[in-house]
């Protein structure tokens, strides 16, 4: 507990996360909500990652395609 008050990044990450007083309603479907939105900035981030990979012209779709099944990491 002493490292949270002595470091200074520590000391506001806790007093926004864990200081912080929270509404009396919250309930399970706040967590799922904040899973889906978790899910959600995940699913954007990997889909650009892809598409900077993909070319979507007629004749180079399917290289571009083979390229990030083969070549690009978890593609």
């Amino acid at each position: 507990m002493k490292l949270l008050k002595r470091n200074s990044f520590l000391s506001i990450v806790n007093s926004y996360l864990i200081d912080s007083p929270q509404p009396s309603n919250i309930s399970y479907m706040w967590n799922f909500g904040s899973l889906l939105g978790f899910c959600l900035v995940i699913q954007i981030a990997t889909g650009v990652t892809l598409a900077m990979h993909y070319t979507p012209t007629i004749d180079l779709a399917f290289i571009s395609v083979e390229h990030i099944m083969r070549d690009v990491n978890y593609g």
